[in-house]
């Protein structure tokens, strides 16, 4: 696939004319998926697709288009010749673009992952028989995942992938459902064992009668699947340099008005540990590790090449959303055996969603508690608790809030599928945190 996508890439240059510069980005994936309903396989394939995007680029003026890939050359030259003259037909109607910057120094590269993977019926296979008896629902998705670069200045760059991702759940009934994730780079019977064993012990909670509780600030744990959420919100704004010099950032409190966390909270763009290639499409390459939070302080932005020509700084190979595409956060020092016993008396959240800002200068979020919320009294699960609507700011819960982070953090591949499996991922912990708002 990557001397298909290379020998593409060089067909494309042959088609250029003299003044005239041109990128091209891979994507493909071969996935094995299986979708289960009540502990039975209803739907299993293989998906194979592969995409090529080419940018055109005349002095200040460019312009973009891609084509789905069908695997003959015959084919595939026919479509990327297409789509160099299309391209090069709109080239005269379109402005000069102040912000365009692309690489212009070759940094090629490779990166091949390995293929640890079991065959998606052997994988099935230990699924049906960990959740047999239950009714489990879920999707596993998995196999390869691989992206390219190349330009017409010499530079090629290529990365792949091995992972996979069980996305499950344990339903009681109607809306009462225990959820979990199992991903990764090996598969591990045991470890997926383990994990229908602890939502199978939620399940069993799951039928005694569901607490409702008063708006109010109580003690909470929320699960790293609870905290990968909080943080993906937290991406939204919070970390690009754009939105750092518009005043739009999420975390202006911070960088202006000296708000800090609490200093255990370390995050970062974990490039090197994440399932996200170390190149992007203007041909610049990622550093392995962006430093976001520093001991509770800001410290790095991430810089788009359309960002670092606007405001005549470095870009740091950010996408153009400015986003983590692999956030990592610092474990803590507390043990998975003495989660419940040092919560005590609260919540226990295992997974929230809807999650939005409320108010955005302050970081203020506003989300649902969902699936398993159980409720805690002297370190012991005593029953679940119904659907709450939580309000609070980022300072507040893993600032002057946070009592403890978990010694043990939780890898999470984004569960998304659509065009594509999702390269987002993350490390991190638990948190437990005091006085956390609940206002429904």
């Amino acid at each position: 696939m990557q001397g298909y996508f290379y020998e593409l890439a060089d067909f494309a240059w042959s088609k250029l004319e003299a003044g005239e510069i041109a990128t091209a980005s891979f994507q493909g994936e071969d996935s094995e998926f299986v979708r289960f309903n009540k502990s039975a396989v209803r739907q299993a394939g293989n998906v194979v697709q592969r995409e090529l995007e080419i940018e055109l680029i005349r002095d200040r003026k460019h312009a973009r288009g891609s084509v789905t890939l069908a695997g003959g050359q015959e084919a595939d030259h026919a479509r990327v010749a297409a789509l160099i003259e299309d391209l090069r037909a709109m080239i005269p109607f379109l402005p000069d673009d102040p912000h365009l910057l692309y690489s212009k120094e070759v940094r090629s590269g490779e990166k091949h992952g390995d293929n640890k993977l079991p065959a998606g019926t052997d994988a099935a296979g230990t699924v049906l028989a960990a959740g047999g008896g239950k009714d489990l629902v879920g999707l596993y998705a998995g196999g390869g995942v691989y992206s390219g670069f190349a330009n017409s200045l010499g530079q090629k760059n290529w990365f792949s992938t091995f992972t996979f991702n069980l996305d499950w759940s344990l339903y009681h009934h109607q809306d009462k459902a225990v959820k979990s994730a199992y991903a990764g780079f090996v598969w591990d019977e045991s470890a997926l064992e383990r994990k229908m064993a602890a939502a199978d012990e939620q399940l069993a909670i799951l039928a005694r009668p569901a607490y409702s509780i008063d708006p109010g600030r109580y003690r909470v744990f929320l699960s790293p699947f609870a905290v990968y959420d909080i943080l993906g919100t937290l991406s939204w704004g919070g970390f690009g340099l754009k939105d750092h010099r518009t005043k739009q950032t999420t975390l202006i409190k911070m960088v202006e008005d000296g708000a800090r966390l609490n200093p255990e909270v370390e995050i970062v763009e974990n490039t090197a540990g994440g399932v996200a290639p170390d190149f992007q499409s203007a041909g610049f390459i990622k550093p392995p590790r962006i430093d976001l939070i520093s001991r509770g302080c800001f410290s790095h932005c991430l810089v788009s090449p359309r960002s670092a020509k606007e405001y005549g700084v470095p870009t740091n190979g950010a996408s153009q959303w400015e986003a983590p595409a692999s956030i990592d956060m610092a474990a803590g020092t507390l043990p998975p055996d003495r989660i419940l016993g040092e919560l005590g008396a609260g919540l226990l959240i295992n997974n929230v969603h809807y999650l939005n800002y409320s108010d955005r200068p302050a970081c203020r979020m506003t989300g649902m508690t969902r699936f398993a919320t159980f409720w805690v009294e002297n370190g012991k699960i005593m029953a679940p608790v119904n659907v709450m609507r939580f309000d609070e700011t980022i300072y507040r819960a893993l600032g002057e809030h946070l009592v403890a982070l978990t010694a043990e953090r939780e890898f999470i591949i984004d569960a998304h599928t659509y065009g594509g499996r999702s390269v987002q991922s993350g490390r991190v912990p638990g948190a437990l945190i005091d006085e956390f708002t609940f206002t429904l």
